[in-house]
């Protein structure tokens, strides 16, 4: 049998390569390192640290991965990154743009999947042919790729416009410029005739590139069946070895002691992988084999040459178009991302102004307004069963590989049982049970929702309660809500969505210990919160963190209600502060532009329930908690004693508040549920661009 492999030349007298070798990286290094990303950290102004606090990244990652292309999904987290200098106007058109991606996908799904595309092959072949260069092959079929799409996605945005008259309007603004583009159909030919689709010239592109390669093909088959006979005629057989291609050129490898039984060129030698020797009787067949194939060769270019002209005349009309795909790849995955996570199109308002009516570009008519919401009152912001997005993202990422870990197992059981294989049964299935578990337990505990209802007349929300019951996470929810609103994206909540659009969104949150500035815990928020009192207007979102924390708590709250009233005053449009101080709960009952909410605390389980209790300040929860974790009962008494009579009376009057409150919100929902005509929730529910 002939043997055939492919070696490249080696030489044996290279030395090997030393082995990498792995260096630890000292404390001191470590240190200094931190130091430097605390002191970058340190250099960022307040709104861009704001985006860092509120992990605004992670985000944008999360929507860009719905991007179908390589350049969609940069230039989506580089417009999201961009959110700090987008207007009112451009935050109204961006969600316009969304709603009917959002309506396309709806109508026309598969036609707005742009993951066949290969946008970076496709920018390679205007470089190449702007810059004189003749296309590749795989360019030229990047370019018919793109050529083609345009085409079936004008066909199915018609097709889908047929669906509603009055959809063409509404989806001028998206779909404008991929409609008029113009497709040149002899061009897709030419590719198509000229290059196959992995990139290879065709044998019909021209009559000299089948004529060469038909030669090419002769010579070879020539070379092979000399080379066999050789092979086969050799006395000493096992010092043969292979044919094999060196460098273009048919030899035969040869192993052992004894010298060949042919003449020939000895082209290389070594004791592991023997002598490359090309026979005498090769070496003209060889010489014309390399002659033929760089005819070949000089036949496929020509054929790219002329086709690379004919390329250049449509330069402009493929740029455009590839700049019109990844913008409608952009605003694709904003649509994909705001209906993978069930998002509701918001009512995006100037702040200091009036607001109306709710235009949408899905019905391109006035909407139901929130004068209009069964609860008859005025929101500055409105958002029922609201999410944090990468909470909740991380949430569904965890369910789904759950569920794919169950059909993964099931999958292997079936297969061990149809080919026989041996199984241990009562393992395999608690394993799969197991599996099962999970999912079943993950879809229990779902993250859950917050409310967030702040009235029009309320300039700074003071929220209160136990750590890690979800007053940060709280924060950061609506500050990532307003961001999103802003550029363009649904927001995580149900309908309807009240939120004011903001100009500025500042946050002060977690630990801003500065290494390079030696500045403490406490410093450093002061420093945050200074440079964000100099920065809001009118028009900013302002999140503070345990405002007043980190020093005695006497001087904390002072200072925590002169920074809270001084953002009331002229500091923000809105500002939402956490607090374990009680006498920041106090600022409601004398400005009328304070409301007060708390975390609430299920004392059973002596667990939070991670719901907001609006319009209630949060009391205290420590005695009670030692108490019903075994604390004596004589220092439980002690405590209350100390705490005195009034403090005891103000949990008491907060506790009934909070059942009352309780009451009120169940009996609400259910009038909510006897009272909301059916137009009304079918209007609302247009937002999300589907009945």
């Amino acid at each position: 049998m002939l043997r055939l492999s492919i070696t490249g030349l080696t030489s044996p007298l290279l030395p090997t390569p030393a082995p990498a070798v792995r260096l630890r990286p000292r404390p001191l290094i470590r240190l200094r390192l931190s130091a430097l990303a605390a002191g970058a950290a340190s250099s960022l102004s307040p709104s861009a640290r704001s985006l860092r606090l509120l992990e605004w990244g992670k985000v944008c990652e999360a929507v860009a991965s719905f991007a179908g292309t390589a350049h969609g999904r940069d230039a989506t987290k580089k417009q999201l990154w961009e959110v700090e200098d987008v207007s009112y106007e451009k935050s109204q058109r961006l969600l316009q743009e969304t709603e009917a991606a959002v309506w396309l996908l709806d109508n026309a799904g598969g036609a707005m999947d742009f993951s066949g595309l290969d946008t970076v092959a496709i920018e390679s072949a205007i470089h190449c042919v702007s810059g004189g260069a003749v296309i590749k092959g795989l360019e030229a079929v990047a370019v018919a790729s793109l050529m083609l799409f345009a085409e079936s996605l004008q066909v199915n945005i018609k097709a889908a416009m047929k669906l509603d008259e009055g959809s063409r309007s509404r989806l001028t603004t998206l779909t404008e410029t991929i409609l008029d583009a113009a497709i040149n159909r002899s061009l897709v030919k030419s590719i198509q005739d000229i290059v196959d689709d992995d990139g290879s010239v065709k044998d019909t592109a021209s009559p000299e590139l089948r004529r060469h390669r038909e030669r090419v093909q002769l010579l070879e088959s020539r070379l092979y069946q000399l080379m066999d006979k050789l092979m086969r005629s050799a006395d000493n057989e096992a010092s043969l070895s292979e044919v094999c291609i060196v460098n273009g050129r048919c030899c035969i490898r040869t192993t052992g002691d004894k010298s060949s039984t042919f003449d020939g060129l000895l082209l290389s030698s070594g004791s592991d992988a023997g002598n490359m020797i090309e026979p005498i009787a090769a070496v003209l067949l060889n010489d014309e084999l390399q002659e033929s194939r760089a005819l070949v060769a000089k036949a496929e270019l020509d054929v790219l040459s002329k086709l690379t002209d004919k390329i250049l005349l449509e330069l402009d009309s493929i740029q455009s178009l590839l700049q019109e795909t990844i913008r409608l790849d952009k605003v694709t995955a904003r649509a994909k991302y705001s209906i993978a996570y069930d998002g509701t199109f918001p009512d995006l308002y100037l702040p200091n102004f009036e607001n109306e009516t709710v235009t949408s570009a899905t019905s391109g008519s006035a909407k139901e307004t929130f004068s209009t919401h069964p609860t008859k009152k005025a929101w500055k912001l409105y958002m029922p069963n609201a999410y944090h997005p990468l909470l909740l993202q991380k949430y569904q990422e965890n369910l789904d590989s759950a569920k794919r870990d169950v059909a993964s197992a099931a999958a292997e059981i079936r297969r061990r049982r149809i080919y026989g294989q041996d199984i241990a049964e009562d393992q395999l299935a608690s394993v799969l049970d197991s599996m099962k578990l999970r999912v079943s337990q993950l879809e229990k505990d779902q993250p859950v929702p917050v409310d967030f209802m702040i009235a029009e007349e309320t300039t700074v929300l003071v929220i209160t309660g136990p750590n890690t019951g979800g007053k940060t996470i709280s924060l950061k929810t609506v500050g990532l809500a307003s961001l999103m609103a802003k550029i363009g994206l649904y927001i995580l909540a149900s309908e309807p969505v009240k939120i004011p659009w903001f100009n500025a969104v500042y946050a002060d949150i977690g630990d801003e210990q500065s290494l390079t500035q030696s500045l403490s815990t406490f410093s450093g928020h002061l420093k945050q919160i200074g440079a964000i009192r100099a920065e809001s207007t009118s028009e900013s979102l302002v999140l503070l963190d345990e405002v007043g924390a980190g020093t005695n708590p006497l001087e904390g709250a002072a200072l925590g209600m002169s920074l809270l009233e001084s953002f009331a005053e002229v500091g923000s449009f809105l500002t939402l502060a956490t607090t374990h101080h009680g006498e920041l709960k106090t600022l409601k009952y004398s400005n009328n532009s304070f409301e007060n909410a708390c975390v609430e605390f299920d004392e059973e389980n002596l667990k939070p329930t991670f719901k907001i209790l609006w319009g209630i300040p949060g009391r205290s929860n420590a005695i009670n908690i030692a108490e019903r974790l075994g604390l004596p009962s004589d220092i439980v008494e002690s405590s209350r004693r100390l705490l005195g009579t009034a403090g005891a009376e103000i949990n008491a009057l907060i506790m009934d508040m909070e059942r009352f409150k309780q009451d009120y919100q169940q009996d609400l929902q259910k009038a909510q549920h006897l009272l909301i005509p059916r137009s009304f929730i079918i209007t609302w529910n247009w937002h999300k661009g589907r009945f």
